[in-house]
């Protein structure tokens, strides 16, 4: 097992110290689910539900939250995002989301990419809670990863 990053020697969390990395492009990819009931798709794919457009909503949910993971999780650095795409797309069982964010710098964007899926699931289900108790969200996970 790799030792853990976010600690100091004595056990402590912190904030890693990326001033002697290289400056690189990093992207990353996240992507997750929300399963719905079959009405709840359809009032979503009318546009019916009475929040307004769950799906526009939901991806400016999404990139908002990208660019407020800093904030959000404690020991991740600030990043000026160069790029951020949160994709909703409506199926058979719900909701899928994907999401890629780019930057230039010296540390990935993972957690924006897992922040990004995570909140735009997350007013999906706000959104819906009204007219849908049984929503899952499920499957959030990191797709890819690059450097360059």
């Amino acid at each position: 097992m790799k030792d853990l990053t976010h600690t100091d020697k004595q056990g402590k969390a912190v904030m890693v110290d990326v001033g002697d990395k290289d400056i690189q492009t990093r992207i990353a990819k996240a992507q997750g689910h929300i399963r719905l009931n079959p009405e709840t798709i359809i009032l979503i794919h009318k546009n019916q539900l009475k929040k307004g457009d769950v799906m526009a909503v939901a991806r400016i949910a999404g990139i908002n939250a990208a660019k407020e993971t800093g904030t959000l999780i404690p020991l991740c650095h600030n990043i000026a995002l160069e790029n951020i795409r949160v994709d909703l797309t409506i199926d058979t069982s719900g909701i899928a989301a994907e999401s890629e964010i780019r930057c230039t710098g010296k540390t990935g964007v993972e957690m924006e990419a897992l922040t990004a899926v995570s909140i735009a699931l997350l007013t999906v289900y706000d959104m819906c809670k009204a007219v849908d108790k049984n929503m899952v969200i499920d499957k959030i996970e990191l797709t890819e990863k690059l450097k360059k």
